[in-house]
């Protein structure tokens, strides 16, 4: 199961111009944000939870940017 992060993606440039940016933010490496944006390792629910604050993802929102499924 390979979730799509393209919306995540984007929201990250929009707020912090880079991942290595969010990477500092969040507290991760730009390797490990790097393999759970290409669905190498999965994101840990607090890790999610760090992302929609720094972020500002509304609650409703956030299936849309963790949970959506890639369809190719």
């Amino acid at each position: 199961m390979a979730f799509d992060y393209r919306k995540l993606r984007g929201r990250i440039r929009e707020v912090f111009k880079t991942e290595a940016s969010f990477a500092e933010q969040i507290q991760m490496s730009s390797t490990s944000l790097s393999g759970k944006l290409n669905n190498k390792v999965e994101f840990s629910q607090s890790e999610i939870d760090r992302a929609v604050r720094l972020l500002s993802i509304p609650q409703a929102e956030i299936p849309l940017y963790f949970f959506t499924l890639r369809t190719d």
